[in-house]
């Protein structure tokens, strides 16, 4: 990140200049500071930590606008590579243009051919998916490396792709034009190479049931040495639950070499992607790399700092972030950035793949991790609701409200880039064609439009995925999203509905024409001739009760002319009275069908009509008058983050909130002092309600922190608030098993959670029985981040009926916590009346659709002895996901880790039988 936390940046060097009045006079009462208005006289005065706070950080990167391409599926720029070199046979080479799972023949010379193209859309940054060499086939998966994501060689491009030489000739051509190239890189995981003695992609083993152990067989906790010197020496036959074992033909396979020592990878098995294993498994049988020790992060380091030096990469998209551990990111991310800066990279950018929603998670790797800024998932969430779905508008204000969870000294959400769809999950295209079934192209191109408008209008850089821009579609995510812009064979492909066009996959879809890849570049030309659409503030004007008009302001703190932006989800014309920072002002129209000018009211309220699924824009006649003093500043009294509705909390967290006087342009900078400390800035809000979520999780509980805020107008003026003091919370313990009300026989296991993570937690479990006194369950679990124990009921011959209750206790200096309580009963759960493997597989089950419920020939059979339900199926190989349904309704079903109504569990499968297995008191279904 910033190595300067108050970095002033020329975006808000005008607005912070006034902030020095306030520090000329640091030895003078607030009140009496020259320029100054400060409410009352007990407050702190100027600040004297003694940097100045700075206005609205804007970093370096705000402004750009993304093509996420996958080279492999652009435009074949040469037939020599399409092999990459090595035959004819596609379980060799990985090249088969009739499949969508293999090289299609896309490379980098396409891209160098094809950049006029790219640069037409308003492109500043071209971001690549990964392009180091990758394992051609993977028989396990039947399917290629194309996508990248399975590197063996991180030191030289993909054979199929090019060589380095051609991908220096792409960076150097985008330089010379003013654009930037992004490389999407991995630190999580390589090629499936490793194997294991005990059969290969095996389930996972926690780290409560087969702990690390040394290479003298001591156990140990991995977490307590990372970030740290001094890992334990490991031991390939003693270290692992899993024993790691190399092909001999492929114990060299991997670049770097230190890549080819198996004692530095988790070997736990393949993950479920959900708790501990998230961390710790592998990705369909990917080798899980050992994140915490400090070879890997060195090694990662020098591995793309060379990337930087020699090739002149401009920055990172990092893959499968929230899958690695935070120490690894707090180390990687600041040295990383430094090195690129002084390489002359004063823009060098990375951002994180998190694939999740709530932004209380996704905000911790900016500012607990010290990374600059993440994928905005929850984004594209708000962004399908509203514009695909037209959801209630209001929804937006929600989601725009929680930006502040963004805010550090250092970064916030104006960096996060933006999207609609990817590679991954679906296109944009394809959400609307499912959202609005019978819909005409009309319609959908008109919502494909609107979500655009508002991804480019709002705060963020806006993400363009390759082939959006012709009206690409698809009945899916991965190989269903990743079709060819150059003439395709694949079948699969070539039966798409694409928007805006007669056009089919069959012929190149470089059309320049095309409805959406004018609206982009209209877009993009539009924001670049108004910088304040790119970066200015993002305040909140109106949503309206149901669908229709959601309107905001966008505001340079500099400049200070007010934009009006106003979007209609709605399918009839909608008019609204939108409030503005002026009152009596011309506005004129800059963009949409509307009034060419409009006049605010005497309470600074613009009246807008706009049409039906569009946008309309408009911006002020003259800047926004100067505020004749400063308004009043408080605090409100700081607490920890709560969960919310949209939010799922972060203990770790402290939420402080300003209340500002008056309703003009405001830039709020919050300050802490920690004990024995100096005042430090820990973010600046410039858009009402004022707010930070200060990360407190590395003190100690029941430590005092002071706050204050410093309020700048748009004249200079400064106020200060009051410090208001804070205590540090305690942890809190989740009890996450087992399930409430559920029936419980033999052996239990007791699981729970802390909030905030430390690996020096040490968590223990206590059991009541029948309403009697708490008394300890088995040995306190330090192994984190899952604490675990297992109970066995057995040995207490209850009868059947009797209520047990659990709870996790944990205690350390200044706290004693104890969770909540989950109350189960002895005896066999009743059974219900069918139970169904439900998933992507039915319809290979014999379903006549995949994700049927009432489908006989996925109904599961029970075991009257052991009081489980089994089903073993024939399956293909690929790669599927599924859940359990209970009577044959979605009414009652469970996911992963027996979650009611839970994620689905993935199921990646070689071909052959595969055996169900789901026990109904702990709603757990595996496979295998």
């Amino acid at each position: 990140m910033f190595t300067n936390p108050v970095q002033i940046l020329p975006r808000a060097a005008a607005a912070a200049a006034s902030i020095f009045v306030l520090l000329a006079a640091a030895a003078l009462p607030a009140q009496a500071a020259p320029g100054t208005t400060a409410p009352g006289t007990a407050g702190p005065g100027s600040p004297s930590g003694d940097q100045p706070p700075s206005g609205a950080l804007r970093a370096p990167v705000t402004d750009e606008n993304f093509y996420f391409v996958m080279a492999d599926r652009f435009s074949n720029g040469t037939t020599a590579n399409d092999d990459g070199g090595l035959g004819p046979d596609p379980m060799v080479s990985g090249f088969d243009p009739q499949r969508k799972g293999f090289y299609n023949g896309g490379d980098l010379n396409g891209l160098l051919d094809k950049i006029d193209y790219i640069q037409g859309l308003g492109t500043t940054s071209i971001w690549l998916t990964p392009s180091f060499k990758n394992k051609a086939v993977q028989p396990e998966d039947n399917s290629a490396g194309y996508h990248g994501y399975w590197v063996t060689d991180f030191t030289r491009i993909d054979p199929h792709l090019g060589t380095n030489a051609e991908l220096k000739a792409l960076i150097d051509e985008a330089h010379s034009r003013g654009m930037k190239v992004y490389f999407d890189i991995i630190t999580n995981h390589t090629a499936d190479v490793i194997g294991y003695k005990e059969g290969a992609r095996t389930g996972y083993v926690s780290k409560d049931k087969e702990p690390y152990r040394t290479a003298a067989g001591a156990v140990f906790d991995d977490r307590d040495y990372a970030g740290q010197t001094g890992f334990p020496e490991l031991d390939a036959e003693r270290s692992f639950p899993y024993t790691p074992v190399l092909d001999p033909a492929e114990k060299n396979l991997k670049v770097p070499a230190w890549l080819n020592d198996p004692t530095l990878y988790h070997n736990r098995g393949d993950t479920t992607f959900a708790g501990e294993n998230s961390s710790y498994g592998d990705f369909f049988g990917l080798d899980d790399l050992f994140t915490e020790h400090p070879k890997v992060v060195d090694g990662m380091k020098d591995i793309y700092k060379t990337w930087i030096r020699d090739f002149g990469v401009d920055g990172f998209r990092i893959d499968t972030m929230k899958h690695v551990n935070d120490e690894f990111w707090q180390e990687f991310g600041p040295d990383v950035l430094n090195y690129a800066k002084e390489q002359g990279k004063n823009e060098f950018f990375m951002f994180g793949e998190v694939f999740d929603t709530s932004k209380s998670f996704t905000s911790q790797f900016t500012t607990r991790n010290s990374m600059q800024a993440v994928l905005d998932f929850p984004f594209q969430d708000a962004a399908r609701n509203f514009a695909s779905r037209s959801q209630d508008a209001r929804q937006l204000e929600t989601f725009f409200d929680g930006d502040d969870w963004y805010t550090d000294a250092d970064s916030n959400v104006y960096q996060l880039p933006t999207f609609l769809g990817n590679h991954d999950m679906g296109r944009i295209g394809s959400f609307i064609s499912s959202d609005n079934p019978d819909a005409k192209d009309a319609e959908r191109v008109a919502r494909d439009e609107l979500a655009h408008e508002l991804m480019y209008f709002s705060r963020g850089n806006p993400v363009v995925y390759y082939g959006d821009e012709q009206g690409f579609t698809g009945p899916g995510g991965d190989q269903d999203a990743r079709q060819t812009l150059f003439a395709s064979k694949v079948p699969e492909y070539l039966d798409d509905d694409l928007l805006g066009t007669d056009a089919t996959h069959a012929t190149d879809n470089f059309n320049t024409g095309h409805p959406l890849y004018g609206k982009i570049s209209e877009l993009a030309q539009l924001t670049k001739d108004h910088p304040a659409l790119r970066d200015g503030a993002h305040q909140h004007r109106y949503a309206a009760a149901g669908p229709g008009i959601y309107a905001f302001s966008r505001t340079d703190a500099t400049d200070q002319r007010e934009y009006v932006v106003a979007l209609n989800n709605s399918e009839q014309p909608r008019t609204a009275a939108v409030p503005t920072y002026i009152a009596k002002r011309n506005y004129s129209l800059i963009y949409g069908d509307a009034v060419a000018d409009s006049k605010t009211s005497a309470d600074g309220r613009l009246t807008v009509t706009v049409p039906p699924l569009s946008a309309v824009v408009y911006k002020s006649s003259g800047r926004i008058p100067k505020a004749k003093a400063a308004p009043a500043v408080s605090l409100q009294a700081p607490v920890p983050a709560a969960a919310t509705a949209t939010s799922q909390g972060d203990n770790g967290r402290m939420q402080v909130t300003a209340d500002v006087g008056g309703t003009s342009f405001y830039e709020v900078t919050f300050e802490a002092k920690k004990p024995g400390g100096q005042w430090e800035p820990i973010g600046t809000d410039d858009t009402a309600p004022y707010r930070v979520f200060h990360d407190v999780a590395g003190l100690s509980p029941g430590a005092t922190v002071e706050y204050r805020a410093v309020a700048l107008d748009n004249a200079g003026h400064t106020s200060v608030s009051s410090a208001r003091a804070a205590t540090v919370p305690a942890p809190v313990l989740t009890i996450q098993q087992p399930a409430e009300g559920s029936t419980v026989q033999g052996k239990v296991e007791v699981a729970a959670t802390a909030d905030p993570e430390k690996a020096s937690h040490v968590v223990g479990f206590e059991r009541s029985v029948a309403g009697g006194p708490w008394t300890a369950v088995g040995e306190a679990d330090s192994s984190s981040p899952a604490y675990t124990v297992t109970d066995d009921l057995a040995a207490l011959n209850l009868a059947d009926g009797t209520g047990v209750r659990y709870r996790a206790t944990m205690s350390g200096p200044g706290f004693n916590v104890v969770s909540g309580v989950r109350t189960v009963l002895v005896g066999a759960a009743p059974q219900p009346e069918s139970v169904t493997v439900v998933g992507s597989l039915n319809s290979e089950m014999g379903c006549p659709d995949d994700w049927q419920p009432a489908c006989e020939s996925a109904f599961m059979t029970l075991d009257p002895a052991s009081r489980t339900w089994k089903l073993t199926s024939d399956l293909p190989a690929g790669q599927y996901e599924f859940k359990a349904a209970i009577n044959g309704s979605w009414d009652e079903n469970y996911g992963q880790d027996g979650a009611p109504n839970g994620s689905n569990i993935q199921l990646n499968h070689d071909g052959g039988p595969v055996t169900f297995r789901y026990d109904h008191t702990t709603h757990v279904i595996t496979a295998e």
